[in-house]
C-alpha cells in the first residue's frame, strides 16, 4: 500500500504562534489606562500576567482556534489535559480535516478525511488516491509522540507550549470594555499593534481569571483563540484494535 499520510509539519507549526494567537501571543503586549471597573487597582498589563498565569493553571481546557495565517488557513477545535489526553479535529485550508485522539504521553492517532488522504498522495494520480482512501478512510493511524511527522499536529494539545509565548511584565495593554464570552462575563484589555493590526486579550472577570479569547484584527495574520470548558474532563480512549490502520 502507499505510506500512511502524515500530517504537513511546516503548514501547522508555521500558522499556530503567528497566526493563530497573532502577534502579541509571540512577545509582550503593550498601551496602559488607569485602573478602573473590575480587578480594582490593577493596571492592564497586571490583569493580563494575572490571567495568563492562572491559565497555565489549568488542569484541562478547550481551544477553539481560527485564523487566516500566512500559510494555511486554520481551524481547529481541541481538548486537552495536564495528564497528556488531547482530542478534537483539526481543519488545513482546502487540505481537508484530520481528527486527533491522544490517551497519553506515549500514543497518538490520527484519522483523516477524504480530501486530506487524496491531497497526500495527489502526485501519483487518481488510482493512488482511490487505493488509499479505500484502504485508509475511516480509520486511525497510530504514532508515537516522537514521530517526527506527528508533532506539528500536536502543537495545541500542550497547553505550556501553546502558552510560552506570552512573556510576562508588558508594559502599556489597555483596559477596554466590560462584555461577555461564551456566556462568561469578560473584560476586554487591548493593544494597537503595527501596521493597524488590533490583539484584544478577554478576561474573566468572575471567579478565575483566566483568559478566554484572544482576537488579532488587521494586519497579516488575523485570527481568534478561543479557550473554554477549564476543569472539565478529557475524555480521550483508545480505538479499537480493527478500526487501527497497521501502517507496517
Amino acid at each position: 500500500m502507499q505510506s500512511a499520510p502524515r500530517p504537513r509539519r511546516t503548514a501547522l507549526a508555521a500558522v499556530l504562534c503567528a497566526a493563530a494567537l497573532g502577534t502579541a501571543a509571540c512577545g509582550p503586549l503593550a498601551a496602559d489606562a488607569a485602573p478602573a471597573g473590575p480587578f480594582p487597582g490593577l493596571t492592564g498589563s497586571q490583569i493580563v500576567d494575572k490571567a495568563f498565569a492562572a491559565t497555565r493553571t489549568a488542569k484541562s481546557l478547550a481551544v477553539d482556534v481560527d485564523t487566516r495565517g500566512a500559510v494555511e488557513p486554520l481551524k481547529a477545535y481541541l481538548s486537552l489535559d495536564t495528564r497528556g489526553r488531547c482530542t478534537g479535529t483539526m481543519t488545513l485550508g482546502a487540505i481537508g480535516t484530520a481528527e486527533l485522539l491522544k490517551t497519553d504521553d506515549k500514543n497518538v492517532y490520527l484519522r483523516f478525511d477524504e480530501a486530506f488522504l487524496r491531497e497526500q498522495v495527489k502526485e501519483d494520480g487518481p488510482e493512488a488516491q482511490d487505493a488509499i482512501v479505500k484502504e485508509a478512510g475511516g480509520r486511525w493511524v497510530k504514532s508515537s509522540m516522537d514521530d517526527p511527522d506527528s508533532e506539528g499536529m500536536l502543537e495545541l494539545c500542550d497547553l505550556k507550549e501553546l502558552l510560552d509565548g506570552f512573556e510576562p511584565g508588558a508594559s502599556g495593554i489597555a483596559r477596554g470594555a466590560e462584555t461577555t464570552v461564551g456566556g462568561q462575563q469578560a473584560l476586554a484589555l487591548t493593544e494597537p499593534g503595527d501596521d493597524g493590526e488590533t490583539n484584544t486579550v478577554y478576561v474573566a472577570t468572575e471567579g478565575t481569571p483566566y483568559v478566554l479569547k484572544i482576537v488579532t484584527k488587521g494586519g497579516e495574520e488575523p485570527g481568534t483563540i478561543t479557550f473554554s470548558k477549564y476543569g472539565k474532563p478529557v475524555v480521550a480512549k483508545a480505538p479499537a484494535a480493527k478500526d487501527v490502520l497497521d501502517v507496517d
